[in-house]
């Protein structure tokens, strides 16, 4: 998942210091009921490796969390590791087609020298267990973690980290090939670069040409090993800043995408044109909400790309600790779809979305910030029991009516312009009819 990136560029970071059933293995993923979005759309759900599974080898995050002692200490997150089948089946009980993870490169190479075969094996079964539930797997290669042997040697800012990427990556795509997934290669890949700059003090610049050489190479390659995939990196789009902050990243890759990956989460948060990023909120629960916003991100890589499909890779909404202020996660999702139908309905190429995340897990450094359909308790329940919010019945319903109603009018009415995706929001705005 994501992080809160504000008006940032690489240069202001230096500155400053994204068919059929699964039973007979086909490349595209099953499909939905008809409705507003179509038979053909992908409904899905999204987690992480280190975010969810607990049980972590040595890796780059496990040493950040240990270097800063105001984040929550990490424990075992939600042990996905260990209820992984219950939480597929969470999953497919929704009716949800698509079911995204990540491989942890620290799971399956502990050592430069060995491969874990044990750490394959858990992938295995994850996947299997995917496609035993009648969806599909959407694989993440890279969600911002590596090996502790790697963060040694220095992580992005060694000049080997390429070709040590692409060394473990090709072995987890030679293992996962014949599972036909979908790829994401490297999950928002500028918030990545942020995250490393801040906690290992690597160069933004040359981590982002690593980072979209990698993906452009290992893109080659698993169109080599399974020649019908379908490949992205998503990015995490900002309102207001989206060519500032992942324009370079998407001119480096952009012939190398066969959907384009889109994260959203928040609306535009006005500034004074300071080059330094505002001061951060409390949490990210204070960030700006704007349902709407979704529609002028599709728009923006619509007309960027208008020969590609788009696909929603992560959305959803955080609370404190559980706690809305008065505008539901049901709430969220159903404008949220609302607004997929609308830009649908104008045209764009939208073929999936899926839904951030299927429990809550550790947000980099914090247990506070909730994002799951179903809410988990950390800190506080050592059964870590998966409670469902009332957003469980209404992704259901969704799900098994492709779509929310027609004549449904979003809880959130559209925000002023110049708080939702400037200049876009403004110069080109859609309203509620």
């Amino acid at each position: 998942m994501r992080t809160r990136l504000h008006r940032l560029t690489l240069a202001g970071l230096t500155a400053a210091s994204m068919l059929l059933p699964v039973a007979t293995a086909s490349a595209t993923p099953a499909t939905g009921a008809e409705g507003p979005l179509g038979a053909g759309f992908l409904w899905g759900v999204a987690a992480s490796g280190f975010q969810s599974e607990g049980h972590a080898p040595d890796s780059n995050w496990l040493r950040y969390i240990d270097k800063n002692p105001e984040w929550d200490r990490y424990g075992d997150s939600v042990d996905f590791y260990s209820r992984y089948r219950d939480d597929i089946a969470l999953a497919a009980g929704l009716g949800a087609k698509v079911f995204r993870v990540g491989i942890e490169w620290a799971r399956v190479q502990p050592t430069p020298e060995s491969w874990d075969e044990n750490g394959f094996a858990f992938y295995e079964s994850v996947v299997d267990e995917i496609l035993a539930a009648g969806m599909h797997p959407m694989l993440t290669l890279d969600h911002w973690v590596y090996p502790g042997w790697v963060a040694d040697q220095g992580g992005w800012n060694s000049p080997g980290m390429a070709e040590q990427w692409l060394a473990s990556a090709r072995m987890v795509v030679d293992r996962f090939a014949s599972r036909k997934p979908v790829w994401v290669t490297v999950n928002e890949p500028v918030a990545y670069v942020m995250h490393e700059h801040r906690q290992n003090q690597t160069d933004p610049n040359q981590m982002l040409d690593a980072v979209a050489r990698v993906h452009n190479d290992i893109y080659d390659y698993i169109h080599r090993v399974q020649p019908e995939a379908m490949v992205t990196a998503n990015v995490g789009y900002v309102a207001g800043a989206e060519e500032e902050v992942n324009g370079p990243l998407i001119e480096r890759i952009r012939d190398r995408l066969d959907f384009v990956g889109v994260d959203y989460y928040f609306g535009h948060e006005p500034d004074d044109g300071a080059a330094v990023p505002v001061a951060e909120p409390k949490g990210m629960w204070d960030l700006p909400v704007r349902p709407e916003g979704i529609y002028y991100a599709l728009r923006h890589y619509a007309q960027m790309f208008p020969d590609k499909p788009l696909w929603i890779v992560e959305n959803g909404v955080p609370s404190n600790d559980g706690v809305h202020a008065g505008y539901t996660r049901a709430d969220h999702l159903r404008d949220t779809v609302y607004w997929l139908q609308r830009a649908k309905a104008d045209g764009i190429r939208l073929m999936g979305y899926n839904y951030w995340s299927i429990t809550d897990n550790y947000e980099w450094g914090s247990y506070a910030p909730r994002f799951g359909l179903y809410t988990v308790d950390v800190r506080t329940d050592p059964q870590l029991t998966r409670r469902p919010t009332e957003a469980v019945d209404a992704y259901r319903r969704i799900i098994r009516a492709g779509g929310v109603r027609a004549g449904y009018t979003p809880v959130r009415a559209p925000s002023e312009c110049g708080l939702v995706d400037p200049p876009a929001s403004c110069d080109h705005p859609v309203t509620v009819p």
